[in-house]
């Protein structure tokens, strides 16, 4: 009876255990803002989709930004492309009349002086655009650390701010703040 009553028990907490739905555990490991800059240092946008990845269900946005990093580096690497092609063009134009040659047809309506300042405009222009393409690249990287330190923020729904009288001293009154979260 007891063998009877054994492999009843078995074979019905067996099943129990195996009827159960699965649960997810989820990753308890800190998320890593180190981890989160290194890859956005790497490949630009890297460390908002590592943050995305690893926020809760509700505030998942990150991923949003990396369409405007690469618009931001895309932008301003095509002005720095184009700038710096038309200065060069604009020198060797320049060269050319020093040696008395003729010049492209597209400058023939500008004397020396305006081909120099047009020269200086578009070497302005291309400086101008490195230090914006560099601004968007340290921008998004300085981004990815925030957002990183916020993925385990907790916003709870209930804060109470409490504002009470208190004594600083024997003759000092003061006003007491303490923020609670419930």
């Amino acid at each position: 009876m007891k063998i009877v009553f054994l492999i009843f028990c078995t074979s019905f907490f067996s099943l129990n255990l195996f009827s159960q739905e699965k649960v997810e555990v989820k990753d308890t490991v800190k998320h890593s803002v180190k981890k989160a800059v290194i890859l956005s240092t790497i490949v630009p946008g890297a460390g908002q989709i590592y943050n995305h990845l690893a926020m809760p269900r509700g505030k998942k946005r990150a991923f949003l930004k990396v369409p405007l990093i690469y618009a931001g580096l895309g932008g301003t690497g095509y002005m720095i492309l184009k700038n710096n092609q038309l200065q060069k063009e604009l020198k060797n134009e320049y060269n050319q009349r020093i040696a008395g040659n003729d010049g492209l047809e597209i400058y023939q309506q500008y004397d020396d002086q305006g081909i120099i300042t047009l020269y200086n405009q578009h070497l302005n222009r291309r400086d101008l655009f490195i230090l914006g393409f560099s601004l968007v690249y340290i921008i998004q990287v300085v981004d990815a650390a925030v957002e990183a330190h916020f993925v385990t923020f907790d916003i709870s729904e209930d804060l109470t701010l409490n504002i009470s009288p208190t004594m600083l001293g024997v003759n000092q009154a003061g006003i007491r703040l303490s923020l609670a979260i419930k």
